[in-house]
C-alpha cells in the first residue's frame, strides 16, 4: 500500500481529497515512495532529509514559537499537497503534528471548531495532546 493511500497509517485525507501524511521522527520512515515536501514541527532543527522541508520552531506540549511561520509552512503543504507527496511531523506524531494537521483542515474548509474532531477521527484518536493546542485549532482562521 503507498504511504499516502487513503486508509494507509497516519494518513489525514482532507474534505478536497488531499492527503498528508502525519507521523512521529522516533518512529520508523514508513515503507514507500519518500515525501517530496515535509513541515516538520520541532524545538530544534530536524535531521537532514532527502527532501525539501521547513521547519517551525515549536517545543514539545506546547504551540509553535512563530505562529506565522506555521501559517506559512502550512499554506505551502496544503498547496503542494494537491500535486505531491506531503508528510508534517514531530517527535511522537500526535501533539504537534496533530494540532498543525487540524490548522491544515481549517485551510481545507474544516471549520475551526471541528477541526480537532476531524483529526481525532481521521488520523490518530489522541491527537492534540493539550488544552491550549486544541484552543490554538478553534482560534485558527483561514
Amino acid at each position: 500500500m503507498d504511504p499516502w493511500d487513503a486508509g494507509a497509517p497516519g494518513v489525514l485525507v482532507l474534505p478536497s481529497g488531499r492527503r498528508v501524511r502525519g507521523r512521529g521522527l522516533r518512529a520508523p520512515l514508513p515503507d514507500g515512495p519518500l515525501p517530496a515536501f515535509g513541515v516538520y514541527l520541532l524545538g530544534h532543527p530536524p535531521p537532514a532529509l532527502g527532501w525539501e522541508s521547513r521547519w517551525v520552531r515549536w517545543p514539545d506540549f506546547r504551540l509553535p514559537s512563530a505562529p506565522d511561520d506555521l501559517r506559512a509552512a502550512l499554506a505551502e503543504a496544503w498547496r503542494r499537497s494537491a500535486t505531491e507527496r506531503v508528510e508534517l511531523a514531530c517527535g511522537g506524531g500526535t501533539g504537534r503534528t496533530g494540532t498543525a494537521l487540524a490548522c491544515l483542515a481549517v485551510l481545507d474548509g474544516v471549520p475551526a471548531t471541528d477541526a480537532v474532531a476531524h483529526v481525532r477521527r481521521t488520523y490518530r484518536s489522541r491527537a492534540v495532546e493539550t488544552r491550549r493546542q486544541a484552543r490554538f485549532v478553534s482560534s485558527f482562521e483561514t
